[in-house]
């Protein structure tokens, strides 16, 4: 049997922490974040038109299942000691050498720089597993803070592609397609 290389668990970076989610601790934190942030959310994240307390058990349930398998690496973003949000890493479709990542935050944590930390951390951790040659975000194209990440940390917009349904209420229907490769984030 091959064992599968998993990034770090903790990702410490000082003040702000990327820790995984355990269901068995963080059902209370996660739900309490989520329902202050939803009318944050609700205009970029299809899934917030369906959140409940069932859905977040089922995310948190389905973390460690996928962890183990090496489909999705999620994560809780921890800054100065406080649950401020999500950020994941994650493979899709049949390209075994990209990851895809995504992230949000609680509104009282934007606009400190946190989303683009937690990605840049990710993204020095993914390059640590191999096989991982690159790394892509995509966002709407009208969701100009999340595009600005990407562009922090040196990804290259390849692409805009038509959005696939169900799509969030501010979508514009375009996708923005960002990719960093190993050897740009090395």
């Amino acid at each position: 049997m091959t064992s599968v290389q998993r990034p770090r668990e903790i990702i410490d970076r000082g003040d702000l922490t990327l820790r995984r989610w355990r269901a068995d601790r963080d059902f209370e934190p996660l739900s309490r974040v989520i329902g202050e942030s939803l009318d944050h959310l609700r205009p970029w994240l299809p899934w917030v038109a369906h959140h409940s307390a069932a859905t977040t058990r089922a995310f948190l349930a389905g973390c460690d299942p996928k962890w183990r398998a090496g489909e999705a690496y999620n994560y809780a973003i921890v800054a100065d000691g406080e649950l401020v949000g999500s950020c994941s890493m994650y493979r899709s479709g049949g390209d075994t050498r990209g990851m895809f990542m995504g992230y949000w935050l609680h509104p009282a944590a934007t606009g400190r720089g946190l989303a683009t930390r937690a990605a840049e951390a990710m993204a020095a951790e993914a390059f640590t597993l191999p096989g991982v040659e690159y790394l892509e975000i995509v966002h709407d194209l009208a969701n100009t803070a999340s595009g600005a990440v990407p562009r922090r940390l040196g990804f290259t917009e390849v692409g805009r592609e038509r959005a696939i349904p169900p799509g969030a209420p501010s979508d514009s229907g375009v996708d923005v397609v960002w990719r960093l490769t190993r050897d740009a984030g090395s």
